[in-house]
């Protein structure tokens, strides 16, 4: 369902939603927004103006391209509205006479979406001074409430999410109960930009994209460093948590998306093809053909859990309006894993599961995690009497664990309830990484069996599992967390070495030797530059340790680490340093 079609059923809801002070500011601020525009530009026609998490924004349809150069008129005029305090004043209004007013003020946009709204309904209106706006509200006591604002940004936005209908203008805003709050939140926008993984990814030199593959990354050598680092420390999980690591086709043929279910629910977002007269479709998620390899061969109770996990390539149709770096792609892996359980062991294995994501988190420094649990969603496959079963029981493995969660009403996949973790980031923005869902249905659509105790024949139970999620995902929100200063056992690399003259050359290649001996990932700048540009080089690419190399050191054999942050240690003979650096340079575990 479109934001347009969500607003269009909120009108039929007569209840008042429940809003936050701050939510209520910023809904009323978009009001507020939408009148200046309607006074600088009175042939502009209104679809909707909702509050985001950081701000709000409006969809207008006007002639006029808006862009960065009105803001400072839109903002102007909408100080203009603030100055005058005019209430909000909420109305009742009937469907029939609201499709009159709106007809009456040249509102096209809010007619069509009166009108899908049935016959007999009533509506609410809320009027600050000249303007009127169809609205459930609420909204603060008077326009003079909006005192810290700011518009941000112009998008494009289809009416009602189709792409056939008119293209129209989104503009974003913020506010804040004051202007202090809004200038730390402006600060904080501009250390996103400096954090831009985008903008990151191409001063390290990590990875690129190209329109011969659209949404598609191109990973560097320095990329790939990372990328398979990210795999190795989840391996390491693996063997401590009893995972066993599969391979499994990229190409299935349509018939698996069929029993699976995900031919009717999913087919929109997969790339597809035929194949010998046989359609195939590329595969867009790794557990159907996890299903596949259980029911390979005959199971035994003794056999469960049985944890199998899954770094294949996986790729989705995104659309181009909705792809951006890393964070959302076509092609992806996840450190997925799936786990084949009886019914008496979920919780045990939902509480595992929890654990090792908890301390995959506290590995990368995301020590903010919020739990959600998302429940039915409204279409779903399956017997209602099973999602309730599924729900309680990964609800009642959280409180075992003594774990805080909240409830996300209908937002779990069309299979069965789920478990969803957020981290907050450096910049306090919050990323769903994680997620555990439980699965009555996959195992039953496969008619997967294992032998009970008993000789009879039981069901088991999946659970589909990814800790970082996307791998491509995860790499660009790290990079953000972290300004590009990867840890030293990430960084691709871990030692750059920098003769101040030719005359250190054999020592520096003595040194490297050392270091790649010992594992430690070393580039030696041999370049016929200053020393202050090689140090400026190396502290761009966010190294984590430079060894400044002169005569002294040379003679010596001596090295004397600098830090990226500019910090330098004492002379240590190069063994010392090697020794010193070991576990901080090694993938933990």
């Amino acid at each position: 369902m479109s934001e347009h079609e969500q607003e269009i059923q909120h009108m039929i809801d007569p209840s008042v939603p429940t809003l936050s002070p701050l939510e209520t500011l910023r809904h009323s601020a978009a009001h507020v927004m939408a009148d200046a525009i309607k006074r600088l530009w009175p042939d502009a026609r209104l679809a909707f103006g909702p509050h985001t998490e950081d701000g709000f924004y409006y969809d207008i349809d006007v002639e006029h391209r808006l862009g960065p150069e009105d803001f400072a008129a839109i903002e102007a005029e909408m100080a203009k509205i603030v100055a005058a305090k005019a209430p909000f004043v909420r109305q009742e209004i009937a469907r029939d006479a609201a499709i009159s007013l709106f007809e009456g003020m040249g509102e096209g946009l809010k007619v069509e979406a009166i009108a899908a709204i049935p016959a007999g309904a009533t509506l609410t209106l809320y009027r600050s001074g000249d303007f009127v706006d169809l609205c459930r509200g609420p909204h603060v006591r008077h326009t003079g409430e909006v005192k810290a604002f700011k518009v941000m940004s112009i998008a494009g936005a289809y009416w009602r999410g189709d792409e056939k209908r008119p293209m129209l203008q989104r503009v974003y805003g913020t506010a804040f109960a004051s202007k202090q709050e809004l200038k730390e939140h402006l600060e904080r926008l501009e250390e996103a930009k400096r954090r831009d993984h985008r903008k990151l990814g191409k001063e390290l030199e990590l990875f690129f994209f190209d329109p011969i593959a659209p949404a598609s990354p191109f990973f560097t050598g320095k990329g790939a460093t990372i990328y398979n680092l990210l795999q190795a420390y989840v391996r390491g999980l693996y063997r401590r948590y009893g995972y066993d690591e599969v391979i499994t086709p990229q190409i299935f043929d349509m018939d698996l998306f069929r029993q699976s279910g995900h031919y009717e629910h999913y087919k929109e977002n997969m790339f597809a093809c035929s194949i010998d007269e046989r359609e195939f479709g590329v595969k867009p998620m790794n557990c159907p053909g996890h299903c596949v390899l259980f029911r390979h061969a005959r199971r035994s109770y003794r056999e469960l859990p049985l944890r199998v996990a899954d770094f294949g390539r996986l790729h989705r149709y995104e659309r181009a309006g909705v792809t951006h770096g890393l964070t959302r792609v076509r092609t992806f892996c996840q450190d997925d894993a799936h786990v084949f359980c009886t019914p008496d062991q979920v919780e045990a294995e939902i509480g595992a599961v929890t654990g090792m994501i908890l301390e995959c988190y506290r590995t990368f420094a995301f020590d903010d995690v919020e739990i959600e649990v998302s429940t039915r969603p409204a279409s779903f496959l399956g017997e209602l009497e099973t999602w309730e079963r599924a729900e309680r029981a990964l609800m009642a493995a959280l409180d075992q664990q003594g774990l805080r969660y909240t409830i996300n009403a209908g937002d779990g996949a069309f299979y069965g309830p789920k478990i969803d973790f957020k981290v907050r980031d450096a910049l306090r923005r919050s990323w769903q990484l994680g997620t555990v869902q439980l699965d009555f249905q996959l195992p039953q659509r496969f008619d997967l069996e294992f032998v009970a105790a008993d000789d009879g024949r039981g069901r088991p139970v999946m659970i589909h599992r990814a800790m970082l999620g996307s791998l491509e995902r995860f790499f660009g929100v790290y990079l953000e967390h972290v300004a590009g200063k990867l840890p030293t056992w990430l960084a691709p690399v871990q030692v750059a070495i920098l003769p101040i003259t030719d005359r250190q050359h054999p020592w520096a290649e003595e040194v490297a030797s050392a270091l790649r001996s010992a594992g430690v990932r070393a580039e030696i700048d041999l370049r016929s530059e200053k020393l202050g540009a090689k140090i400026r080089a190396a502290t761009l690419q966010r190294v984590p340790y430079m060894l400044v190399l002169g005569d002294k050191e040379s003679e010596a054999r001596s090295v004397a680490a600098r830090t990226r942050d500019g910090a330098t240690g004492a002379t240590e003979s190069l063994a010392e340093f090697v020794a010193r650096l070991a576990s901080e340079a090694t993938i933990p575990s």
